[in-house]
């Protein structure tokens, strides 16, 4: 899905082992009937009051069913619990009305480097 979703191809292991190492948690959404899945997002962290949505991805043929507000909305929730005072994102413009008017983030000033 992450491929897919990102537009690179599949790298086997290599994602996974990134995942398992640095992230906080994750998010997934299945479909009921089959347990395919149409959704997840990555939480990062700093190991302290900062984590970061990372790789949100909605299947294509499951988009526009509000899964990707759940999966915020969740991570969210998954952060809270584990001691985060901040959730960040950085998105692309056109996904300025998911995190910003449907997830309820509020903008912020940020820098970014290309490295």
């Amino acid at each position: 899905m992450h491929a897919e979703g990102f537009g690179h191809p599949v790298q086997p292991g290599r994602w996974l082992a990134r995942l398992e190492r640095h992230s906080l948690g994750w998010v997934t959404a299945r479909r009921a009937a089959d347990g395919t899945l149409v959704g997840f997002v990555n939480v990062a962290w700093d190991g302290g009051a900062h984590a970061f949505l990372l790789d949100t991805v909605v299947a294509p043929d499951a988009r526009r069913l509000g899964i990707a507000t759940r999966l915020v909305a969740e991570a969210a929730d998954g952060a809270r619990a584990a001691g985060c005072a901040w959730l960040h994102v950085d998105f692309e413009p056109h996904l300025r009305p998911l995190y910003l008017d449907s997830c309820g983030l509020r903008p912020t000033d940020a820098g970014l480097s290309a490295l």
